[in-house]
């Protein structure tokens, strides 16, 4: 009887704890075949000049890349690394490794899906089926009060009835050891070179480094809730709130962690303390949840020329230059900015300070800022980045959901210290007004 072999595809599910493709895989198969592949579609430059996928995040995805390989080697396992169009790279291993099943998580945004569905092609015309599974969402697809196409468009509704009538499953059990072929060339990770780009530079007022890694994610976890100022958020001066986020969400977008591992650590924190202090995490969670189910009600939407949109005069695009520069003359807009390009990571509040400014006051085509995200975001996700730019231009929601930001009245508010400010303001900015990020 001949040995079945699984081939499990990782994209952005980089862990080997609650990763259901893999256990699956091992639980069904004699022997599994890992592979991540580096697809150099994401590493092309885009329309604006500027690569899909900036430095700091591709040096993360890098880490996490390396971090899923020594994991799996402690199981016994390898994962072979390819540089290479999916839809090449996939079958050619199929043939070589004599595969007969391979398995992906699926994902709803359209350029992921394009290559979902040529990978398909590719593997059915060599007569193997491509397995698709749920694994990015808190709440299970199948779990969910009411069929995608039916999901409210209006966040508070969703919450709602989310919360009321469903419930989170319990997390994955994790592999106990994994059987692979005999792999002659597991491949080596390809350098920041090689990917086109240059190493970024770590910037020194950086207040947390982000590793990538499921490894990095874990402890990242642990330390949110044994440090115990990370999880309350505290008053600065002024009365404005001091950042406390969990900075979670660069290992939750490459799956490192996953959004369930997360839930159930609010759950075990709250029960050993008795506490409930951790609700903004878990709404964080559902905001992630409800722009990936968005993506699946309504596709290309998000992308799709609309008549809001602006025409890309020079004017236009010269504010579009000062804005992604740092250079408006608003403090805090350009202390955001500043610190997102240099440390690729700035908090919630500031995107969303930073989008509507772009969109209202300066009446730039949003889809360019999102594209600007898409970039320097170490933590990009499509579903919520795009999601989240289309919901500040006022698309495709409840506009109750949507809230104008009064970005003077806010800013007059914020705590005034700012290391991302004082350094690069231009020339004509309130210097004394700065903001703490």
């Amino acid at each position: 009887m001949s040995e079945k072999t699984i081939l499990v595809w990782f994209r952005n599910d980089l862990r080997i704890h609650d990763n259901e493709i893999l256990l699956e895989a091992v639980r069904k198969a004699d022997k599994v075949l890992p592979v991540y592949c580096f697809d150099p579609y994401y590493f092309n430059t885009g329309a604006n000049g500027a690569p899909k996928t900036g430095a700091l995040r591709a040096r993360f995805l890098l880490e996490s890349v390396a971090d899923l390989r020594k994991n799996l080697q402690a199981l016994g396992g390898e994962l072979i690394v390819r540089v290479g169009n999916p839809a090449e790279v996939l079958p050619q291993l199929a043939t070589q490794y004599a595969v007969n099943e391979v398995y992906h998580h699926r994902e709803v945004a359209y350029e992921e899906t394009d290559i979902s569905e040529q990978v398909e092609t590719s593997l059915w015309n060599l007569k193997l089926n491509l397995k698709h599974f749920i694994g990015h969402t808190l709440y299970h697809k199948e779990d969910l009060p009411f069929p995608i196409k039916d999901i409210p468009d209006s966040f508070a509704v969703f919450k709602k009835k989310v919360e009321r009538d469903s419930n989170v499953r319990p997390c994955i059990a994790t592999p106990e050891s994994i059987i692979t072929p005999e792999i002659t060339d597991a491949g080596e990770l390809p350098t920041m070179q090689e990917l086109g780009l240059s190493e970024p530079a770590d910037d020194l007022r950086a207040r947390i480094k982000f590793t990538g890694g499921e490894t990095a994610g874990l402890a990242r976890l642990e330390a949110y809730f044994t440090n115990n100022d990370q999880v309350a958020p505290t008053r600065g001066r002024n009365g404005a709130t001091v950042d406390r986020s969990s900075k979670l969400a660069p290992w939750l977008s490459l799956g490192c962690i996953s959004m369930r591992q997360v839930y159930w650590a609010v759950v075990k924190h709250e029960k050993a303390n008795n506490v409930h202090n951790t609700g903004m995490l878990e709404l964080e969670l559902l905001w992630r949840d409800y722009f990936r189910f968005m993506f699946k009600k309504h596709g290309k939407q998000y992308f799709a020329t609309d008549e809001q949109a602006k025409t890309t005069l020079a004017e236009k695009q010269s504010l579009f230059e000062k804005w992604k520069t740092g250079s408006t003359g608003v403090p805090f807009i350009d202390a955001s900015m500043h610190k997102l390009n240099a440390t690729g990571y700035i908090s919630n509040f500031s995107r969303q300070m930073a989008a509507g400014y772009l969109v209202r006051d300066l009446e730039v085509d949003w889809r360019k800022g999102a594209a600007y995200f898409e970039e320097k975001l170490i933590d990009y996700s499509p579903a919520s980045n795009w999601g989240n730019w289309a919901f500040i231009a006022g698309l495709g929601h409840d506009p109750r959901d949507n809230k104008y930001f009064n970005i003077t009245k806010q800013v007059s508010e914020l705590d005034t210290n700012s290391e991302f400010i004082n350094t690069w303001a231009p020339a004509d900015a309130n210097i004394g007004q700065t903001v703490a990020i």
